[in-house]
Order: structure tokens, then C-alpha cells, then sequence
């Protein structure tokens, strides 16, 4: 039986085993006593007994942060928070209280959060989109589609911050997405309070429905301590729908009814590039996005000449690896209901990559159509054009995706991508297509002590024949307590390309289980402590021979003011199946065929986050291919809250190894400053020194966010040569838009 009808019935097998451990997770009778958290209601959904009611308002609410107004004084309030951490076995030792009413237009919160130990609260700056375990803060996390697996966060840090973002996945909070909504806070001597207002257009919800899945999460890292109102496992972030509460509405909300929202923008621009010795050149733009909400869970979104110079710059990394690098997607346009175009396949294995789009080449325009159909069907469709430009063609990037809930939190997805290319001239070799497409099912049961996913994909490119144009992997982890156990294996082929995806290596057999024992001790300074190991192996597919193995050894200590240590030990062999250069400068390459065999340790620190300033530090040493490698990494943070932060992460890498590379070392170092003057007007500036690639990087953006989602940027970019200090590139950006609706 060849690697591919192997793959095919680990396919089927994975399916039917999937589908067991669902059945039986989402019969299971709830959290066990063994856990020791409370559970009423356990004959339904997990902690459907915590119920929070919300009626209509009868008068009118002034967001000032004094809780007066009499349609608070008549709400119901969430108060009993349980700890989640460091212990969940008892009530929460800092009292909250959260009340909620709506009127026609908008829900509206009142927060009150009493402190334990008096003095000033924590808070790292007004950024929105805080940090979450740097700040004293409140998160809601709304799943207005009871599938306990999509849905929004909100939250406010106790300076004032705004915190909003998109839900994946059951717990996965996606800060990039902003929409409009207000919050104003207030500080007392022993206590901090906050009033917000969530517009109803402003998030999509299923019409008609009268109970929503809820759940509020505090921080107060005065005493080190997180709690929610529905009690959720320490083993679990507080973001897990599984164990969201119910906020029960005395009539089901209103429908917005058809929604237009066009935000334009204008920009200019100069750039000069030093090197070529050409002249500066100078732009203006304009372009618009538009945001039509079909209903109120299906969402369309258009754009024409985008423009994403504002994305924040993405941190360099020493460049060690023999694959691609993945930074992750920072445009706000390909972010909300991102889950249903990016979570395929697996982190090495993904058919579409919305960085992709746009890489090379600017975007024309394009749609998106997302959202949900029904209570158990979501949908997504893309299209997007990118312009011809010197050396890329033209292109058009289609995606469709399908999404079918089963059991209590599994789905079952589709998806469909097709990068079609119109070459050029000087392009007649391009293939005219590439399509990608598979099925994957989701697993997450009931409790979520049972997560995986198992897929299969093929792709087709044009005028490639021969080979294995498929891919396949399984993914399944059992999370307790004190133990978490998991497996992975995937199988990509020889021919399997996914040129809108990201799949740095193809021709490949991968396993790799994986174990963390987590020991809770009592009375003592550690919070936690416990042993981590996993093992990845990579065979040839064709004879099933070895041909990478990584496996490490840790144990970790988590002490109750929040420090942390970390000690690994790994063991590395790899056959090289490519040429490969480790010091990736160019200057010669270890043949393909060559086998290496190494071992190393490290240690990482991190300083308790409370202190203004905090570090994190790690080291190491062992082998590296033919020769040895020692590093040294880490960041300094120091905080003036809550106007900002100064910070700087540092990265040193020496290499010896012998003729022609002998010694090399590399230093990557990157200050940056980061200033919030208010809530509404930052300015940061971050600088990058590379000795790998010879350059310096000055990168500075200033924000203002002079109405609800509605800024202008002012961005400056520089590149130098550091020996020197001549500049290699520079460019100046000044964009402004403006949010209609």
C-alpha cells in the first residue's frame, strides 16, 4: 500500500475514532467532582444553571462612569465571580458586580470591581488592545449564536482601554478586528467602575433568539488572581464559550435590519530609493471600503485600491531555518470570521494564506461574504485582484469555505481556493491556475477536555503531472488538570502545492505526540510546576525513512508572584533532502544527503509582570549541523503607566562551525517606544537592528483616532546600511479615514 491510500485511511479511521470520542465527551455528565467546581445545571449545556437577565430600559443612560441611573439599580447583577486562577475551587477573593439592560439601539454594561489591597492598579498603557495579563482589566466574551465556539470579546483595562476582537475556534480572540462602541471608566480609592455601549450594529447575532451564551472575566493582578462569573477549569483560558453562562433577554433583541457602513480614505506618500540612485517619487491615493450587513449574521464586505501601509511593522527574527518563515495576518480587512478561510489544515500546512494576497503586488479590490446561515451553517466566500507589476502578473484569489456544526461543538468544513494567473508577456511559463480544496472536521466536545481535527486536501496546478498532489493530517489532545496528552501526524506529498496557502516543506510523514504533567503544590511560593516533552519525526514518504527528529525535555516553574522558569533539553537529527547554508548568508552550502545529529539545553527566566519593570531572558548552548551554536535572547520592558512603555528585545546568535563558515555571530536587536498620550493618540517607534541581513530599520507611526474607527496615520520608514549608516530606502506616509455609518 504506497503513502497516499495509507493517508486516505488514516483519513477514514481518524473520522470514526473522532466521531466516538465526540459522542461519548458530549454525553459525559459535566465537570467531575474531582475538579471541584461548582455546577448547576449540569444536565444541560455546561454551566447553562448561571443565568443572567436582561431587560429593556426604561429610561436613559449617560456613560460617565456613576452608576446612578435607576434602570441599574432595577438590573439583575452577575456577581459570586468563581477564581480560575491560581486556584479554581472557591469564590473569587475580589467582588465584581455587572449589570447589563439595552434599548432599541445598543447593550449597555455597568462594571464595578472592588479592590482587595489598596494602591494603585496595574495598567500597561491606553493602547487598545491591551495586553491581557499585563493589565487590571474586564473581558466579556459573547456568543450571540449559542454554538459555544464563535463570537466577540470586549473589554476595558482599569486606565480606560479599549479592548475588542472576533472569537474562533472556542477560545481564540482575534484583536486586530475593531468595530465602534464606547467606554468610560472611573477610579475610586477602593474600588474602579466602567460603563459600556455595544452598538447592536455593530456585531452580527442570530434574530429572533431570546438567550445568548455569556461570561465575564476579571484580572486583578494586585493578588494574582483571574476569576469569571461561570466557572471555567485553570486549565482553560477564561475565552472558553464551553463554559460561557446564559444571558437570558426578556424579548429577543432587536434586528438592525440592513446595514451600510463606507469608510473612505485619502493618502500620500513619498518614497526614494538611495541604493538605485533614483529620484524620490511622491503618490496620492484614495480608495474605499464598504461593509454591508446582508442581515444580522451575514456580513459582505467590499473594497476598492486598498491601501494597508498602516499595518504595524511585523518583528524580524534571526533567520536559522531551512523553510519559510510565517508572520501572522495584520490587516484588518481579511480578519473578521478569519477562522473560516485560515483555520485549515494546520500551522505548516495551510491551502490559503491571506498574506499571500497583495505580497508582491497591490490590490485592486475585492469582496468578502461571511457569516452565518442558520444556526449551524456558516459561510465564507473571497475574491480578490491584484494588480500586474514587474516580475509578478496579474492574479485573481478565490476562496470558498463551508461550515456544518455537529454534536454539541464539532463541525464539519470545506474549503475551495483558486489562484488564477494572468501572465504577461514576459511571463508565458506561469501556470494559469493552482486550486486547492479539501474537507476537515473539527473536533471540541462538551467540556472541551477533547480537541483535535482530522483533513485531507488535494490540489491541481496547471501543467503538473505525476507525483502525490495530496495532503492529510490528524491532530488529538486530551487536556486535564494536571494532564495534557496529544498526537499529531500529518502527510503532505511531493506535488502538493498550495501557492495562495502556506506549506513551507512538502514530501513529508510527520508524527508527533506530546505530554505536559502539571503539579499543583499547597503552601508553598510556586503556583505551579511540571514536566513538558514532545518528540517530531519526519520520514521520507517513499521508503519511510528518517529524515528529521526533534524531540525536548522541560520542566517549568510558575511562582505566585508570576515569574517563571523553564528548562529544555533537546535532541536534533536531521538528513538534509535540499543543499542548505545554517548560517543562510549564501556563503556555502552542506550537500543534500548529509546527516547530522546534536544535542542542546537551555534555560528561559521571566521577571514577575506587576513590577514597572519587567524582563524576560533565555540562554542556550549544544550543537547546530557540523558545529555548535550558543544564543542569548530576550526583552526589557519598563512601563510609565499609563502613558506608554519603553522596550527593547534582543537576540544574539553564535555560530562555529568549521571552514569556509568559521565563526559567526549575529545580533538582532529592537527598541521601541510605545506612547499613548490618551486613548485616542499614540505614537510608537520601533528600530531594528539586523546583522544577519546588514540592515537598520526605523519604522515610527503616529495614530489618531479622531472619531469612533476613524484615524489618521502618519508613517515613516527608514532603512540604512549600519556600518555606514547611508540609507538604503526611505519613505514618508500620511493616510486618513473616515468611518460613515
Amino acid at each position: 500500500m504506497n503513502m497516499f491510500n495509507r493517508s486516505v485511511w488514516l483519513v477514514v479511521a481518524a473520522l470514526s475514532v473522532f466521531s466516538v470520542f465526540s459522542r461519548e465527551s458530549n454525553a459525559s455528565p459535566g465537570i467531575s467532582e474531582a475538579e471541584q467546581i461548582p455546577q448547576p445545571g449540569s444536565s444541560g449545556p455546561l454551566n447553562s444553571g448561571y443565568v443572567l437577565n436582561i431587560k429593556k430600559m426604561q429610561g436613559s443612560i449617560v456613560l460617565d462612569g456613576v452608576i446612578d441611573e435607576p434602570d441599574w439599580k432595577d438590573a439583575d447583577v452577575a456577581t459570586d465571580f468563581y477564581m480560575v486562577m491560581p486556584y479554581d475551587t472557591s469564590y473569587s477573593e475580589a467582588v465584581s458586580e455587572i449589570r447589563m439592560t439595552y434599548d432599541d439601539d445598543a447593550i449597555y454594561l455597568s462594571l464595578v470591581f472592588y479592590d482587595v489591597v489598596p494602591g494603585p492598579r496595574l495598567v500597561e498603557s491606553l493602547r487598545r488592545d491591551f495586553s491581557f495579563g499585563n493589565n487590571d482589566n474586564f473581558l466579556l466574551f459573547l456568543d450571540p449564536f449559542n454554538d459555544r465556539t464563535t463570537g466577540y470579546s470586549f473589554g476595558v483595562n482599569a486606565a480606560g482601554a479599549l479592548w475588542d476582537g472576533t472569537m474562533s475556534d472556542g477560545s481564540q480572540v482575534h484583536l486586530i478586528w475593531d468595530t465602534k462602541w464606547e467606554a468610560v471608566t472611573r477610579s475610586y480609592d477602593d474600588r474602579w467602575v466602567a460603563e459600556m455601549r455595544i452598538p447592536f450594529k455593530s456585531i452580527r447575532y442570530k434574530a429572533g433568539l431570546d438567550r445568548w451564551n455569556i461570561n465575564f472575566s476579571r484580572l486583578d493582578l494586585k493578588i494574582n488572581e483571574k476569576s469569571s462569573w461561570a466557572p471555567v477549569p485553570r486549565q482553560f483560558p477564561t475565552a472558553s464559550l464551553a463554559y460561557c453562562g446564559v444571558l437570558q433577554w426578556d424579548a429577543p433583541p432587536p434586528d438592525p435590519g440592513l446595514q451600510l457602513s463606507l469608510i473612505p480614505y485619502v493618502s500620500g506618500g513619498a518614497s526614494r530609493d538611495f541604493v538605485a540612485g533614483t529620484d524620490p517619487g511622491y503618490r496620492g491615493d484614495f480608495g474605499l471600503d464598504a461593509k454591508v450587513a446582508l442581515s444580522s449574521s451575514l456580513n459582505l464586505d467590499l473594497t476598492y485600491n486598498p491601501d494597508f501601509s498602516q499595518a504595524e511593522v511585523d518583528q524580524q527574527i534571526t533567520d536559522l531555518d531551512r523553510f519559510e518563515l510565517f508572520f501572522p495576518e495584520k490587516r484588518q480587512f481579511f480578519l473578521e470570521n478569519s477562522d473560516l478561510f485560515a483555520n485549515f489544515g494546520s500551522t505548516q500546512i495551510r491551502p490559503f494564506f491571506s498574506r499571500r494576497i497583495g505580497l508582491d503586488a497591490p490590490v485592486t479590490g475585492g469582496a468578502r461574504l461571511s457569516g452565518k446561515l442558520g444556526q449551524d451553517w456558516r459561510i465564507g466566500i473571497m475574491d480578490m485582484h491584484t494588480e500586474e507589476t514587474m516580475g509578478s502578473p496579474s492574479r485573481n484569489f478565490f476562496v470558498a469555505s463551508m461550515q456544518r456544526r455537529v454534536f454539541s461543538r464539532s463541525n464539519i468544513t470545506g474549503i475551495f481556493v483558486n489562484q488564477q494567473n494572468f501572465g504577461g508577456q514576459d511571463q508565458p511559463e506561469m501556470p494559469a491556475y493552482n486550486r486547492t480544496g479539501g474537507l476537515q472536521f473539527n473536533l471540541a466536545s462538551r467540556d472541551n477536555f477533547w480537541t483535535g481535527q482530522v483533513f485531507g486536501l488535494t490540489a491541481f496546478t496547471d501543467g503538473t503531472e505525476g507525483g502525490t498532489p495530496f495532503s492529510q493530517g490528524m491532530q488529538l489532545s486530551y487536556n486535564r488538570q494536571r494532564l495534557q496528552l496529544g498526537v499529531e501526524q500529518y502527510f503532505v506529498g511531493d506535488n502538493y502545492i498550495a501557492a495562495a496557502g502556506y506549506v513551507p516543506r512538502t514530501d513529508f510523514f510527520q508524527v508527533n505526540p506530546k505530554m505536559t504533567i502539571r503539579l499543583y503544590p499547597e503552601s508553598s511560593s510556586l503556583e505551579q510546576h511540571g514536566i513538558t516533552g514532545q518528540m517530531r519525526s519526519f520520514f521520507r514518504p517513499s521508503d519511510f525513512t528518517l529524515t528529521d527528529r526533534d524531540a525536548s525535555l522541560g520542566y517549568y516553574l510558575t511562582f505566585h508572584n508570576l515569574s517563571r522558569i523553564d528548562f529544555i533539553v533537546n535532541h536534533n537529527f536531521v538528513m538534509l533532502q535540499q543543499d542548505f547554508d545554517p548560517t543562510n548568508t549564501g556563503l556555502s552550502f552542506l550537500p543534500a544527503g548529509s546527516e547530522y545529529d546534536w544535542t542542546g539545553a537551555s534555560v528561559l527566566y521571566r521577571s514577575d509582570i506587576r513590577k514597572l519593570l519587567r524582563y524576560r531572558v533565555a540562554a542556550g548552548f549544544g550543537g547546530y549541523f557540523n558545529g555548535s551554536r550558543r544564543f542569548f535572547e530576550g526583552d526589557i520592558n519598563y512601563r510609565y503607566q499609563p502613558y506608554g512603555s519603553v522596550s527593547v528585545f534582543f537576540s544574539y546568535n553564535d555560530l562555529l562551525l568549521p571552514s569556509p563558515w568559521e565563526n559567526n555571530s549575529f545580533w538582532l536587536i529592537g527598541p521601541k517606544f510605545d506612547l499613548t498620550f490618551t486613548n485616542t493618540l499614540f505614537f510608537t517607534t520601533f528600530i531594528q537592528y539586523n546583522e544577519q541581513i546588514d540592515n537598520l530599520n526605523i519604522n515610527a507611526r503616529f495614530q489618531w483616532r479622531y472619531k469612533p474607527v476613524s484615524d489618521l496615520f502618519i508613517v515613516y520608514t527608514d532603512n540604512y546600511f549600519p556600518e555606514t549608516m547611508k540609507a538604503r530606502n526611505r519613505a514618508l506616509v500620511l493616510k486618513m479615514s473616515y468611518w460613515f455609518n
